[in-house]
């Protein structure tokens, strides 16, 4: 079967923060570097939502530094540029959000990844349209401000972006989710991520890490 390591870019700068989130939520299966046979970087912008989902992969993790950026889709890519540049990964994925930021901005930030081999996953207009994918098949552009009220709604229980139970608590709905995921992208001929609203692709990087579970 085949191994690999996962390193998952987000923001602390506490030593003790990130032993404490390296402890938590992994396989606790040890792993010999040299037979690791795959590594992945992946930077997001966000800071509660997308690190607290994707650290909760089931997956061998020998290295995790959470840091998030917190900054707008071009700097988010350039910082992965500078990380693939410094260490050498088989995946580099971003991580981002349409959100409000400028069309200039989203732009540039697709040609930066497509000119130095980074993969994008991307929400419009935000991360929370991919948690209600796993509930019902939404073709219909919401106010970012109604998702949250949305998602409320689906799970039962009031939603916070900075849970760290999203992961579990979707996991047995997830095949849902990548199903309608897909099937809304079919709906653009000629996807555009600055307009297509609503469309993700992170069920694209879901699947990438879902190969090693």
């Amino acid at each position: 079967m085949a191994q690999f390591l996962i390193l998952v870019i987000f923001n602390s700068s506490n030593p003790m923060a990130k032993r404490s989130a390296n402890s938590k939520g992994y396989s606790d299966r040890k792993l010999n570097t040299r037979e690791v046979k795959e590594t992945f970087l992946i930077v997001c912008e966000g800071t509660k939502t997308e690190p607290s989902y994707f650290r909760s992969f089931r997956v061998p993790k020998e290295v995790l530094e959470i840091e998030g950026l917190g900054e707008n889709p071009t700097r988010v890519v350039e910082r992965a540029i500078i990380r693939a540049n410094e260490q050498e990964f088989d995946q580099v994925w971003c991580v981002f959000d349409r959100d409000s930021f400028p069309v200039s901005d989203i732009s540039k930030a697709f040609a930066l990844a497509k000119n130095n081999n980074i993969q994008i996953a991307y929400s419009n207009e935000a991360f929370e349209l991919w948690y209600i994918l796993h509930y019902e098949f939404l073709n219909t552009a919401i106010p970012r401000s109604d998702h949250s009220k949305k998602l409320s709604n689906l799970i039962g229980k009031p939603y916070a972006k900075n849970s760290h139970d999203m992961y579990d608590d979707l996991l047995s709905l997830q095949p849902i989710a990548i199903r309608n995921a897909d099937r809304l992208l079919q709906e653009y001929p000629k996807p555009n991520p600055v307009t297509d609203n609503p469309s993700t692709t992170i069920h694209q990087l879901v699947k990438q890490l879902n190969r090693f579970i």
